[in-house]
């Protein structure tokens, strides 16, 4: 695995004004957001450039707040849930999630799969609610907080092709130009996209899967979301429903969040 380059101390805010503990405890958990396996205060004091006695009250503090979590064994720090939690308290995405939750869980329950909900974060996907299937003893289920991207995803896809043009280039223009598929062939898959208003794909990741994927649309008529069902085929022919079945539901599912949104 390559290693991983410090991060330079980041400058002062605009207009001269800086808060030097709190950029410092930002700078923290963008880092260890950024990390999976977690960083020991040493690794997170090399990774930002600054002295150990510079970070120690910041991490405690953080830790204390339930910011971070610490495992006893390693010594490791790692980002916990608080921040998604804080996230669907002070966005539109509570109110979402709310509605979403319990149509979910019906389309759950009958399709015997998986499903989650994508909503977009700056230039990435970000998973804010997911419901795995109750009956199978295998699943397909998206990690809750997973951030999904946008160009090669099928509720990326769906994302971007609910966007009003101007929306759509500001974004394509944020991104970084290491993309899968061509511009053409982007721009064919989104225009495909707007004339049945779903997509459904095979898996760009897992073999033996067809994502099936729906918007979720607010009470301005926008996309404020995907509904996503990663549609794990079984062998047995033990499923209640086919692809083309469990595209109907979804796309009634996500009808129905819509309404309740206001859509």
């Amino acid at each position: 695995m390559p290693t991983q380059k410090p991060r330079r101390p980041k400058t002062a805010a605009r207009g001269g004004y800086s808060a030097p503990a709190l950029e410092k405890g930002v700078d923290i958990l963008e880092l260890l957001a950024e990390t999976e396996s977690g960083l020991t205060i040493s690794d997170i004091a090399e990774r930002l450039r600054r002295r150990m006695s510079e970070l120690f009250r910041i991490i405690i503090v953080l830790e204390r707040r339930g910011w971070l979590r610490k495992d006893a064994e390693s010594s490791r720090y790692f980002m916990t849930y608080h921040v998604l939690r804080l996230a669907h308290r002070g966005t539109p995405a509570h109110t979402l999630t709310r509605a979403a939750s319990p149509v979910m869980h019906e389309l759950s329950t009958t399709i015997n799969q998986s499903c989650h909900l994508v909503v977009r974060s700056d230039i990435q996907g970000l998973v804010i609610l997911r419901q795995e299937n109750q009956k199978r003893h295998a699943n397909l289920s998206v990690r809750l907080g997973a951030v999904v991207p946008l160009i090669g995803s099928c509720s990326g896809h769906v994302l971007l092709a609910h966007m009003d043009d101007e929306e759509l280039q500001s974004v394509l223009r944020a991104m970084p130009r290491s993309w899968d598929v061509s511009r053409a062939r982007l721009n064919k898959a989104l225009q495909r996209i707007r004339k049945h208003g779903y997509e459904v794909q095979r898996s760009p990741v897992t073999a033996g899967v067809t994502d099936i994927s729906y918007p979720v649309s607010g009470f301005d008529g926008r996309a404020v979301a995907a509904l996503t069902v990663p549609y794990l085929h079984a062998l047995d022919g033990s499923l209640p429903t086919t692809v083309e079945e469990t595209r109907g539901l979804v796309e009634h599912a996500a009808r129905r969040i819509s309404q309740a949104l206001g859509g």
